[in-house]
């Protein structure tokens, strides 16, 4: 696959962009691979990378009942950050936030990586204090976070008014190398490198049935045939759950809707992302300028892709 390049976008660019290859491969299953991997979002499509990559194991198709990042991952408010309190949350945040500094040079594809910093505020004296005790775990475990004073909220975000007027901010945690990333990239990103590997990657194929022999899967019934399988492995989100009962397990896992909205391109206003878990919202702005806001999850166990009547945009 042509590698994406200044000099290979010079000579394109002289060619009418006429020697480009599609990006990955579309691709019919085959009766049977080493491994199948349920899920062509950012998960799933790593999965199939890293293994191809570190362990030299490309028998592997990954099928998609929708199209390449169409659930959770582009479906998100693209934050980065691994300023967590628990050891175990930490480790795995930060090796993911790790991977992300380098992550568009080792796809060979821009995945608008932007460590804009991540400023999670204190607006209680109990918030204050826990962010406090997850600054420390955040040291210890070599993250880089600090907590800092409301003037220097302001510093950081001109625009945010600290004095309150219900909650005031008493402070935040700060992480610098924290951000965001294009979420849709990034799953295009390891698509395309899954297929240079010669990966599999089959979209529009939903898996209704799971076969087994002696209680080992030995394949999986989709929409597009029978398809035979050493290893298969869930990796779809809250719906992973759903595949686990086809397949005769329980997952402890329940799935809720969390609601966000993007708005109109504005003037730039915000060069960090904020938090405010007293007020459960965050926001970011897009490159192109749209505030990214998030606000709560559902109240009950739901798939829904929507969004609810209950998140409402009031007139100005």
């Amino acid at each position: 696959m042509k590698k994406y390049s200044f000099s290979s976008i010079f000579t394109e660019a002289f060619r009418d962009n006429l020697g480009w290859e599609k990006a990955w491969a579309k691709r019919k299953p085959k009766n049977e691979y080493e491994i199948i991997i349920v899920g062509a979002g950012g998960h799933g499509l790593a999965t199939a990378y890293y293994l191809a990559k570190n362990y030299n194991v490309t028998d592997i198709a990954v099928i998609e009942k929708g199209w390449i990042g169409g659930g959770n991952t582009g479906r998100n408010t693209t934050i980065i950050r691994s300023n967590y309190l628990q050891e175990s949350s930490i480790s795995i945040y930060e090796k993911s936030r790790f991977l992300y500094e380098t992550l568009s040079q080792d796809l060979n594809y821009n995945i608008m990586f932007s460590p804009r910093g991540v400023l999670m505020l204190c607006q209680t004296e109990h918030e204050l204090r826990a962010m406090k005790r997850t600054s420390h775990a955040n040291r210890i475990n070599g993250v880089d976070t600090k907590m800092v004073t409301p003037d220097e909220v302001k510093e950081i975000v001109p625009i945010i008014n600290i004095e309150g007027p219900r909650f005031p901010v008493l402070g935040a945690l700060w992480q610098p190398r924290g951000g965001t990333a294009r979420h849709d990239a990034v799953a295009w990103g390891y698509a395309r490198r899954c297929s240079d590997y010669g990966i599999d990657i089959i979209e529009q194929c939903e898996v209704v049935g799971v076969k087994k022999k002696r209680e080992k899967i030995v394949g999986l019934e989709t929409t597009k045939g029978q398809i035979k399988a050493k290893k298969v492995c869930f990796v779809a989100a809250g719906h992973s759950s759903v595949l686990a009962e086809l397949a005769g397990f329980r997952l402890p896992i329940e799935s809720v809707a969390l609601q966000a909205l993007v708005s109109e391109p504005i003037k730039p206003i915000i060069d960090c992302v904020v938090m405010a878990n007293t007020v459960h919202g965050y926001l970011s702005q897009s490159d192109k300028g749209e505030l990214v806001i998030g606000g709560g999850a559902d109240g009950y166990n739901n798939y829904s892709q929507d969004s609810k009547h209950s998140f409402k945009l009031c007139d100005s």
